[in-house]
């Protein structure tokens, strides 16, 4: 019972957090600078947890080429997604968003939205096994709580529903429609932790690492995607300086928990 809280509070959080990014693109805005800056420290934040965090905990359990296959799964599936359906984020390709597609979105409205809500999933299985491995390894005394998933994703989810709400309102949209749609594409986030919280009762602690780590895989992807599509148009200093204080800041959590 107390893991189900746990966790429903995780992807709830999460889920929030991305709605209350609909809601300033739909009340206030954001120049699409600010939205860069917030798009590479969160990018930071995702390669950071899977280097800091999630290979290291998967690794314990794993040998490295099963390690290998589940990383290449979890990038392979965003970037096919990506490649044949639609970015599967909007947050990270946000400069591929430009006036014209826009204009054409009840073109591409019915896969973009399919992409992100594979992508929400994502991050709500992510949640889910991150907290399960997490408490594993603390019970097992290999490890220590660790935060640095919830921390990547929530901080992700913040200018992707910033994204989002700003392409919904740029395609037309009325503002109340725009969270509307942020908030149902959003919710798939909790699906993805209902969905990681029965796996947790159902499989064995190497599965959920192989689970967590294919979530890596996607979050390597997504860093990868948002820095490089970023740095084409917009300043490199910038968003490397951003990029490199989000990977810090989960290097900093890690090193601050295991010290204590």
């Amino acid at each position: 019972m107390q893991e189900s809280l746990a966790v429903s509070f995780r992807v709830v959080l999460a889920f929030l957090l991305a709605v209350a990014g609909g809601l300033v693109s739909a009340l206030v805005g954001i120049s699409h600078q600010r939205l860069c800056r917030l798009i590479s420290l969160a990018a930071g934040t995702l390669l950071g947890v899977t280097l800091f965090s999630i290979l290291p905990e998967s690794a314990a359990s794993m040998n490295w080429w099963e390690l290998g296959i589940a990383l290449a799964s979890g990038y392979a599936v965003f970037f096919l997604i990506s490649r044949y359906v639609y970015h599967v984020c909007p947050a990270c390709a946000a400069s591929h968003f430009d006036e014209a597609t826009t204009h054409r979105f009840s073109e591409i409205a019915t896969a973009l939205i399919v992409a992100l809500a594979v992508h929400s999933t994502m991050d709500g299985v992510a949640l889910a096994a991150g907290h399960e491995v997490s408490r594993t390894a603390v019970h097992e005394g290999r490890g220590k709580p660790d935060l640095s998933v919830l921390l990547a994703v929530c901080v992700h989810k913040l200018p992707e529903g910033l994204a989002l709400g700003a392409l919904l309102l740029g395609a037309g949209f009325k503002r109340k429609n725009a969270v509307a749609w942020v908030a149902a594409v959003e919710a798939t986030t909790i699906l993805g932790g209902v969905l990681g919280l029965w796996a947790s009762h159902a499989v064995s602690t190497f599965w959920l690492d192989a689970v967590l780590a294919h979530a890596g895989g996607g979050f390597v992807f997504l860093a990868a995607h948002a820095v490089l599509g970023e740095m084409v148009k917009h300043s490199k200093p910038v968003i490397v300086i951003h990029f490199v204080v989000g990977m810090a800041m989960i290097a900093l959590l890690n090193l601050v928990v295991r010290a204590l």
